[in-house]
Parts: C-alpha cells; sequence; structure tokens
C-alpha cells in the first residue's frame, strides 16, 4: 500500500488541514479505513487520534482508491467538529443506541384486552320483562 497525498489545504478556522489523498494497492484488496489512517498519520506526522477520513471511494476497475482527509490541531477539535457517524466510522466514538431500553417497571401487558364490540357479542343479552 503506497498513499500519496494529492492536495494539501490549510482550514485555520477549522484548526485542521484537509486533504486529498491517493491510494495504491496493486497486489491488495481496497485496504481498511484504519489501515490507511495509519500509514496517513506516519506520512504528515500526526497522532492517529488527529487523523479523521472522511471518505474512500476505489475505482472500478483499477488498484487505485481516492479519498479525502482531515487531520487536527487537536482530537478535541475533531470530535467538536465532525459528525457524529463520521467519528463513530473512524473509531473515535461509540454509536449510541437508537432508542431507551425498556426497564423492567414498563412490562408489557400479559395479554391484549378484548375489543369492546367482542365484549358486547360475548355478554348475553338481558331479558326484558313485561
Amino acid at each position: 500500500m503506497e498513499i500519496s497525498i494529492l492536495e494539501d489545504h490549510a482550514n485555520p478556522l477549522l484548526k485542521r488541514h484537509e486533504y486529498r489523498f491517493e491510494v495504491a494497492h496493486a497486489t491488495a484488496a481496497t485496504p481498511s479505513r484504519d489501515a490507511v489512517r495509519t500509514e496517513l498519520a506516519k506520512l504528515v506526522k500526526a497522532p492517529k487520534d488527529r487523523v479523521i477520513i472522511e471518505r474512500m471511494r476505489a475505482r472500478y476497475g483499477t488498484a487505485v482508491t481516492r479519498g479525502d482527509a482531515m487531520v487536527y490541531d487537536s482530537a478535541d477539535a475533531a470530535k467538536v467538529t465532525e459528525r457524529e457517524h463520521i467519528l463513530v466510522r473512524n473509531g473515535l466514538k461509540e454509536k449510541a443506541p437508537k432508542g431507551p431500553a425498556p426497564s423492567a417497571a414498563e412490562a408489557p401487558p400479559a395479554a391484549p384486552a378484548p375489543p369492546a364490540e367482542a365484549a358486547k357479542a360475548a355478554a348475553p343479552a338481558p331479558e326484558k320483562k313485561e
């Protein structure tokens, strides 16, 4: 796996450097996001926890993958600026559960109540006295 940087753009407002990169992987499959983060961190001389891979696209029919990465000045700046799902993809944040877990107090009822019409049909009709 060989990484080359195509573009480097400083973004001081967001406290990061934005990179466009290309990975040549002639003898192997498309590399994992984690492997690319590790190699890119070595290349730009930054800790791995400050490197965020935004996207990676493998080009059809070739052994070339292009992508976008951000290298932040601090890990806190990365966690504040980046979207949550990107942090989850890069392994910097745990995926949040979708909904609240049901507690023991909110146990479902044992059997559903019968509809009102079914209850009327099942009850005997009162007899009229004249």
